[in-house]
């Protein structure tokens, strides 16, 4: 077998393969012969068909499928003695084929790059640090109060923060249209559900009463057909309800799964909860931070085919989140490009990071985060047993273990700034923080 490599850009490779004819008579040969075995062939015993009437009626085919078997064959054969790592399958062109001289392809394909990882002297990383006092635990009981807030009706005029059951008809230039119109709905007022004013327009209205509110649709409305128009509705109020904060007793508690009787021991596991997610969301921060300066750090070009099969991962992921009667090869490849090439990019720095520092899953590092999951459940020994039996998910939890490894290598050597927030800013989003 004759092989020769051109490199036609920085990851494209175009490789030239020759197969010897001897090579693909033997094929082609140990095809007839089990053929010869099995075909029925009129005039003849199973199995007593001459060579001759089998090569007759049989090598075409056979011939055809040796020489597609010989090029996958070859491909994987020559790309081991030449050293190279493909990072998709290959384009084949079948340059030259005669019996006597054998058979000549060209196979196109791109290979993974080669780098080393570096630059984590250069990257700088600001690690929150926090505490979970007292009043945030009573800002969280707060907010699971209201979270499972109830109404009862009133006989009073309807205020912020009241829920009105309304009927309503909305009309542009007298005519009702697509969407303007509902009976029985329920609305807080205050909570900016509706257009701006017609919350405001129900403020002081009691049950039985009708008001006509006229209002003008924002300019930037999500329904184009009516950004910027003057509507007239028609809203009947069918009653007022004001909101009724539940108790922090037994009955509460239950709502969680906490079998607390105590306001005392239910403060308990909500402190824990919230310290749990306090860890996470430092963790998050942290790694994300060591993420972008990798990749800022580590400039590489990445193969087509890499991306492709990413930006169809997540089309398919697309469909399954939003559902819809939509195939995933419809979505524009446009639209995950970016976030694909990204996905991409990391997941060869981490690899190769963790190839040159020869890492591995710390398995007492996964027990431990194990445990900690399992910490959120009433009987966590069987939620520990469960991933020890369930492979996929042991293996799911020892990647992020890697990953938390990869993240504390870059650490030891990156610029690391401790700064002491609150507990709110340090659970708060990213994306919430640049906002502010």
């Amino acid at each position: 077998m004759q092989v020769s490599v051109e490199s036609t850009s920085a990851l494209e490779r175009r490789m030239t393969v020759g197969v010897p004819a001897e090579r693909i008579e033997t094929e082609v040969n140990k095809r007839l012969q089990q053929t010869a075995r099995r075909a029925k062939v009129p005039g003849f015993r199973p199995g007593k068909v001459p060579m001759s009437v089998i090569r007759q009626r049989y090598e075409a085919a056979a011939r055809q499928e040796a020489l597609g078997d010989l090029i996958q064959e070859t491909f994987y054969e020559a790309v081991v003695e030449q050293k190279l790592n493909p990072a998709g399958a290959p384009s084949v062109e079948p340059k030259l084929f005669e019996k006597e001289k054998g058979l000549e392809y060209i196979a196109t394909f791109e290979v993974f790059p080669e780098f080393q990882v570096a630059g984590f002297d250069g990257i700088e990383i600001e690690r929150l640090q926090a505490d979970v006092a007292d009043t945030d635990v009573d800002n969280m009981l707060e907010i699971l109060r209201k979270q499972n807030t109830r109404f009862e009706a009133v006989e009073r005029a309807a205020q912020n923060d009241d829920q009105v059951n309304i009927d309503f008809v909305g009309k542009i230039d007298g005519e009702a249209f697509a969407g303007g119109s509902a009976k029985g709905t329920l609305l807080v007022l205050g909570s900016g559900r509706m257009i701006p004013g017609f919350e405001e327009g129900l403020v002081g209205a009691k049950a039985g009463e009708e008001r006509v509110l006229s209002l003008t649709f924002p300019e930037n409305y999500q329904n184009l057909d009516l950004a910027n128009k003057a509507a007239e509705f028609t809203v009947t109020v069918n009653s007022v309800s004001e909101p009724k904060l539940p108790e922090l007793n037994e009955a509460f508690f239950a709502l969680f799964g906490i079998k607390e009787s105590t306001l005392e021991g239910f403060r308990t596991e909500v402190r824990k909860n919230m310290e749990r997610e306090l860890r996470q969301a430092i963790k998050s921060k942290v790694k994300n931070q060591v993420m972008e300066g990798l990749v800022a750090s580590n400039p590489i070009e990445v193969p087509k085919a890499l991306i492709s099969n990413e930006v169809n991962r997540l089309r398919v992921q697309a469909v399954q989140q939003f559902g819809g009667n939509i195939k995933p090869e419809q979505l524009p490849a446009e639209l995950f490009e970016e976030q694909a090439k990204r996905r991409v990019v990391l997941g060869l720095i981490v690899a190769e990071l963790v190839k040159q520092h020869e890492l591995k899953a710390d398995e007492a590092r996964v027990r431990e985060m194990i445990e900690d999951m399992a910490s959120a459940y009433q009987e966590p020994e069987q939620v520990v047993a469960w991933y020890y039996k369930n492979d996929q998910q042991l293996n799911e939890v020892r990647s992020v273990v890697l990953e938390e490894q990869v993240v504390d290598t870059v650490l030891q050597k990156a610029k690391v700034t401790d700064k002491q927030v609150s507990y709110e800013d340090a659970v708060k989003p990213a994306e919430a923080q640049q906002a502010a």
